[in-house]
């Protein structure tokens, strides 16, 4: 049998209560009794009963019952209270409460506080954001702004948080983070309810061509853009709320559990957290159908541009549902019964410096003070593991963030979509393959017990294939013929970069650029608006649910002015399928490397640093990551534009792209990530300085069977005075 590893803060853990190791009794009996916290023998409950020790000492049984009166004689863990472990609030401590006290328990309220919080903000908030933007006259920049806040938050308290918080009472920490974000949902939705009402008369001849066309421009800023600051403050306690989630919860549930069991508990919290979003975009789209004044009726319907759909009613649900999973979590103890023995077992993998200063760590009372700081970080900065994981984290990161946010545009523009359709198809990749990859990643390392380096070997191959899979945007779809942008209005090619939208067939008809509506002509060509394809009226029957227009002078049908269907003409791309099944593959591989990514970072650093690592790295994230992520995939596809839209003389959003030049530019700046991240992994891989091999084989057998934690140890027991 191996011997296990020495019981010292070299190897990575320590005894949090004291131990005490008497002399033997004469008789040898009961000196192989425990006493854990709760009152119970430490032992896994099973599989040991009737198995003798080699050891003369440890003759009796590990799970055998003893009087607390016989344990003056024995080996004892000098406890607290057992109160300390038990699911309440303060004394208030009910036996039927004790059901939820275990680690699932503990996993099924994180998830539903990560699904509230993906639902919130990767879900409502965009859903919404154009919405906002029309109901409170905010620009685009404006709006930005608002989605940066929780960045910006997050940011300033990852170091607060993840240092003192993984010191202290980590569920007391999530609770009042959740509540957070439960009053940051309900800010976010009161200036709806503190604004006057929201009024807006159409006229169904509007963009028909000798309408009266005269459109004054809205002045460059409203007293309703000032509500800006209430919803970055919204954003704002978003971001602080979720700090603690994803630090002090991963290291929570970590902590509770066996080392092996760890990356699918993991993976379980991060799934929920990637279902949220899905759930925020069916169900933010849904309320949007609903008019923003719900007790009012109006004449204009959710495809009209002046629409505002109740975009507040899923924010005031999730701050509710927030604050009410918040009083379960605040209920948890700072340790959870029976997880002793998983501190007890576990060995560390923490990267070895060359100088030894990683045994600092192991220190009971490092970490607690102020002082301590400076070395924590410098501790990490120098783990080259760590750090190295951090930079393709970000990379990664990089391409989540810059593929959420522009992901159903290039779906939109390739196969010629509507916002709604495009968001839904890629909706439907994002929950298979970034669900089913982030849940797969946990279970692969579990499956195969993967230690640290093999871990880092695992991202290095996803990203390989994900690296392999990306040259998928050399595939794209020919542009759907515009008149005046891609095609005459003749229907012969335009010349890229020579926009005209004005034709004999319009020049009388006065059309404004302000009016994007875009009409699909009889002739497959797709005009900017009803009045640039000359269409004089609208037909008051529908067709396939859309509206029809008549008398188009810019084309014919069968020698009689053309016919015209609001939106887009329809796209007829060969290549969809391959399309669709390659993005699929890099969005799975991105994803199946997110939590063995995770766990290679917890298992590098001691443990005494996990909380303040994952902090660090969060922040990382962020800044290189998740914040510059969107800029600059936006800024590799607005190089693509053909047409810009037009407010009053100043430039707005892209109306349409470039279908090839998309397609080379995400491939650009999708390769120089997965290129960075690539190399990062194999860096991080190579410099990686595992414990020395004897604590790695002692190890080996505490962590392959959950039955043999205890046994494996009790031949070293006899012999703890040497330590």
């Amino acid at each position: 049998m191996a011997k296990p590893p020495s019981l010292t803060g070299e190897n990575g853990f320590h005894f949090p209560q004291a131990i005490v190791f008497p002399s033997p009794s004469p008789s040898g009996e009961d000196s192989a009794a425990f006493d854990t916290p709760g009152g119970t023998p430490l032992s896994n409950g099973t599989g040991c009963c009737g198995t003798p020790s080699p050891a003369e000492s440890c003759a009796q049984p590990l799970c055998e019952a003893r009087d607390s009166t016989q344990f003056g004689e024995g080996i004892k863990y000098v406890s607290t209270d057992g109160k300390e472990l038990a699911c309440g609030w303060g004394g208030f401590t009910p036996g039927c409460l004790q059901l939820f006290n275990t680690s699932k328990g503990v996993l099924f309220f994180l998830c539903v506080a990560s699904f509230l919080q993906g639902m919130t903000v990767n879900g409502f908030i965009n859903t919404v954001i154009t919405s906002i933007e029309r109901r409170f006259d905010l620009r685009s920049y404006q709006s930005g702004l608002i989605a940066s806040s929780y960045d910006i938050a997050a940011c300033l308290c990852l170091t607060f948080v993840s240092y003192f918080g993984g010191n202290g009472h980590k569920p007391r920490w999530l609770g009042w983070g959740v509540m957070v974000m439960g009053l940051g949902s309900l800010v976010f939705a009161l200036p709806h309810f503190t604004t006057g009402l929201y009024k807006v008369h159409s006229s169904a001849d509007v963009g028909v061509c000798a309408a009266n066309q005269s459109q004054s421009c809205a002045p460059a800023t409203s007293s309703l853009s000032s509500y800006r600051f209430v919803f970055m403050l919204g954003q704002f306690l978003h971001g602080m709320g979720a700090t603690p989630l994803y630090t002090l919860g991963v290291t929570y549930l970590d902590e509770n559990v066996k080392t092996n069991y760890s990356p699918v508990y993991i993976a379980v919290f991060y799934t929920a957290a990637i279902l949220g979003p899905a759930a925020g975009y069916l169900v933010g789209g849904m309320f949007l159908n609903i008019y923003t004044e719900i007790h009012r009726e109006t004449d204009i319907s959710p495809e009209n541009t002046l629409w505002v759909g109740a975009w507040w009613i899923g924010f005031l649900g999730a701050g509710a549902a927030s604050l009410l999973i918040s009083i379960p979590i605040l209920g948890y103890p700072q340790r959870l019964p029976g997880s002793q023995r998983y501190i007890v077992m576990r060995v560390s993998e923490a990267h070895q410096l060359k100088d030894g200063s990683h045994k600092k760590a192991s220190d009971p009372d490092f970490g607690k003070t102020v002082k301590d700081l400076p070395r924590s970080v410098l501790l990490l900065l120098k783990n080259p593991t760590f750090i190295f994981l951090c930079l393709a984290g970000a990379t990664e990161a990089t391409l989540i963030a810059g593929m959420s946010t522009f992901g159903p545009k290039f779906l939109e523009s390739q196969f010629s979509l509507s916002a709604s359709e495009a968001a839904t198809l890629f909706g439907y990749l994002v929950v298979p393959a970034g669900g089913g990859g982030t849940f797969l990643g946990g279970f692969l390392v579990n499956k195969f017990k993967l230690r640290c380096s093999g871990i880092i070997k695992l991202c290095l191959l996803c990203t390989l294939t994900s690296l392999m899979a990306i040259f998928v945007f050399f595939i794209r779809c020919p542009n759907v013929p515009m008149a005046g942008v891609t095609h005459t209005y003749t229907g012969s090619a335009l010349p890229g970069g020579h926009v005209n939208l004005t034709a004999p067939c319009n020049a009388a008809c006065g059309c404004l650029r302000e009016t994007y509506s875009p009409v699909c002509g009889s002739n497959n060509l797709t005009y900017y608006s009803p009045c640039h394809a000359g269409c004089k009226r609208m037909s008051e029957k529908l067709r396939n649910g859309k509206k029809v227009y008549k008398e188009c002078s810019c084309f014919e049908k069968n020698t009689f002015p053309g016919e015209a269907e609001a939106g887009k003409c329809t796209s007829s791309c060969e290549k969809r399928t391959l399309l669709l099944f390659f993005m699929f593959i890099v969005i799975l591989f991105t994803f199946l490397s997110s939590i063995p990514a995770l766990t290679a970072t917890l298992r590098c650093v001691p443990d005494r640093q996990r909380s303040f690592a994952l902090g660090i790295q969060w922040i990382v994230v962020r800044t290189l990551g998740s914040i510059p992520g969107p800029i600059a995939f936006g800024s590799m596809i607005d190089k693509s534009c053909l047409l810009w839209q037009d407010q009053c003389g100043e430039q707005g959003s892209c109306y349409v792209y470039e279908n090839s030049a998309m397609s080379l530019y995400t491939l650009i700046t999708g390769l120089v990530y997965k290129v960075l991240g690539t190399t990062f992994f194999m860096v991080a891989c190579v410099l990686y300085k595992p414990p020395p091999a004897e604590s790695a084989q002692g190890s080996s057998d505490t962590s392959e069977n959950g039955n043999s934690d205890l046994q494996e140890t009790k031949p070293s027991l006899p012999a703890a005075e040497d330590i």
